[in-house]
């Protein structure tokens, strides 16, 4: 099997030009992809084109990543609607340090290898490129109609908001770009997400204007959800790989709570698991569903993957902690798992003294609007406190019921998580 054939049976190849396959299965490659610096941290959505630089280097290909420190400052027009703001250097300096430590834990940099991954900014070159030289030596080689004729642009062109002419020129930007690593690192393959097909091209067509060269191109699928919804959005927003972002339990969570349809296509895009491997856990998933072992072994691997084992064990203890109904685990959870288990949770801090009043906390902390409706909760036993049931009998909560010290997990109804912080040291 080689590069693109592999890419083909995951599902993530979407487009090539004539030849690109071919080359890519008779000759050593060198290939790049850009990522966009708009924040200090990648999202899961930079997943597909990180995973396509793995598999890329997998089979003996250079890869090339390539961090756009001077097309972040124009803004990237695929797949936008309207323009975004921005940044300013200082923050895009810091974005791109960022970005460059999480790539260096993908992909193998290691200086011995002959396909040792290299990651490259594309400000190093456009530094001293003056608007008029610009103009000059790229703009005259790619015309007005060719640029015009871009899906990107024409949908821009329709919206009554239009397109500022920074935009505009975002695609001879990364034209340049394809036409730079060409001339300087023998680099001749263009890798990204299918709206980016215009942006490639343009490339590809700078190079055999300018330096009568055979460029390529290879782009993949953008990852859709079954219900129609944005891939990595959830209603706390985007799904971080810096762990300090979304840390590891909550990233786990996303890919353990995806539907079938998503995970037999997801479970072929995000791991590295053999075709066989991936047959078998969907004849086994087919067979009980309600086990979702499809789930459980996306989130399993994608987590290790970013995360690293140790982040994964403790994804998987909190889950255990968090979802399992045996109250033990809570108890006897370390600090450290607890933490992630009821990161994201609605929290409050409590005034009160110990021993603390039940009912008292239930009202003051607005889990109970009164007294009334808290001890109805608890008669029809739908409050639980460090997931215990509790009854009218026990009234207070002493300072041995505080988790870590300081913390009440309270349990309302079958969903609702609150986490009481108690604030005064207790002796």
């Amino acid at each position: 099997m080689n590069f693109v054939q592999e890419l083909r049976w995951r599902g993530l190849l979407h487009d090539t030009i004539p030849g690109t396959e071919e080359k890519l299965a008779t000759t050593t490659m060198r290939g790049y992809i850009g990522f966009d610096p708009t924040s200090d941290s990648l999202h899961i959505g930079s997943l597909i084109p990180i995973i396509i630089l793995k598999h890329f280097q997998n089979y003996g290909h250079k890869p090339f990543v390539l961090v756009g420190g001077a097309t972040g400052m124009v803004g990237d027009p695929s797949g936008k609607s309207e323009e975004r703001n921005l940044l300013n250097k200082e923050t895009l300096d810091h974005n791109l340090q960022s970005i460059q430590k999480q790539l260096a834990q993908f992909l193998n940099f290691d200086p011995t290898l002959s396909n040792a991954a290299e990651i490259v900014n594309n400000y190093e070159w456009f530094k001293d490129f003056s608007f008029l030289d610009f103009i000059r030596d790229i703009g005259k080689s790619i015309s007005v109609n060719y640029m015009l004729a871009k899906d990107s642009v024409k949908k821009r062109l329709e919206n009554e908001q239009g397109m500022s002419f920074t935009e505009f020129c975002y695609q001879l930007v990364q034209g340049y770009d394809f036409y730079w690593l060409y001339t300087n690192k023998n680099c001749s393959l263009q890798m990204g997400g299918s709206d980016q097909w215009g942006n490639i091209i343009t490339g590809t067509e700078l190079i055999r204007k300018k330096h009568g060269g055979e460029a390529y191109c290879l782009t993949c699928q953008l990852v859709t959800k079954a219900d129609g919804g944005k891939f990595g959005k959830t209603e706390k927003g985007n799904i971080w790989l810096d762990p300090m972002k979304t840390n590891p339990f909550q990233f786990y969570q996303f890919w353990i709570n995806t539907t079938d349809d998503d995970a037999n296509k997801w479970i072929k895009y995000f791991t590295f698991l053999t075709e066989n491997e991936i047959d078998t856990l969907c004849q086994d998933h087919a067979l009980a569903p309600s086990q979702r072992i499809l789930q459980k072994k996306l989130a399993e691997e994608v987590t290790l993957f970013v995360h690293g084992k140790h982040q994964l064990e403790l994804a998987l203890q909190t889950t255990e902690v968090l979802f399992n109904p045996n109250p033990h685990l809570i108890l006897e959870a370390s600090l450290e798992v607890f933490l992630y288990a009821v990161e994201g949770m609605p929290k409050y801090a409590t005034q009160l003294s110990l021993p603390i009043p039940i009912l008292d906390l239930l009202v003051e902390t607005n889990l109970c609007t009164s007294k009334g409706e808290a001890r109805k909760l608890i008669q029809n036993q739908g409050i639980l406190i460090n997931k215990q049931k509790i009854d009218l009998e026990k009234t207070h909560l002493e300072a041995a019921d505080l988790l870590h010290g300081q913390y009440l997990l309270i349990q309302k109804g079958k969903k609702n998580h609150y986490l009481i912080q108690y604030p005064c040291q207790t002796k």
